[in-house]
């Protein structure tokens, strides 16, 4: 019981900081001037991205596991340290305005975007044989209620958190990733 427990802290965790980046870019998203009905369904495409993405990259992880064992453990924990870098480096990057409006193509554009980086750390759940559907659900509602908040705080003040909260996923991703090599 206790480690289904925390399993499931890992993943709500891991769902948080993957859910920061959809949340960094929410706030500047809510700058444009969104409906509350728009703000719903941005976030709920973006939940559903945070499934699907995270389901394709855990089915390759769980083959990568079953064909290459150890080394594909490796990999998995190594992919989580380079992501975790990247967002926290990114996010100190003053260049990243949206180019198109959240709505029709831009929408998919910007879901996909922020799901990207779901997709790695689903492949190293894979690896890990991490379960699938309380990967799925925690995923997909973080993000989902995270760019909610984004958006409705980047309605309301500009500026706030940005990259503070990418910097703080990416951090988090990247302790997870040396948790993951390092022997316990």
């Amino acid at each position: 019981m206790t480690s289904i427990i925390g399993e499931l802290i890992t993943l709500m965790l891991m769902a948080f900081a993957l859910g920061m980046d959809a949340f960094s870019i929410g706030l500047g998203m809510g700058m444009y001037e969104l409906r509350l009905k728009q703000i719903f369904y941005i976030g709920l495409t973006v939940g559903i991205f945070h499934v699907w993405m995270p389901l394709f990259g855990m089915i390759a992880g769980r083959f990568l596991s079953d064909q290459f064992g150890t080394f594909a453990g490796y990999v998995g924990g190594a992919l989580l340290i380079l992501l975790g870098l990247q967002m926290f480096i990114s996010s100190f990057k003053k260049d990243e305005k949206p180019l198109m409006a959240p709505v029709g193509f831009g929408l998919v554009i910007f879901a996909v975007s922020v799901s990207l980086d779901s997709f790695s750390v689903g492949l190293t759940l894979g690896i890990y044989r991490a379960k699938t559907a309380a990967t799925l659900i925690c995923f997909g509602m973080a993000a989902a209620v995270l760019t909610w908040c984004g958006l409705l705080i980047g309605r309301k003040v500009q500026g706030l958190l940005g990259s503070y909260s990418e910097a703080l996923g990416g951090s988090i991703l990247f302790a997870f990733g040396i948790k993951l090599l390092l022997p316990m």
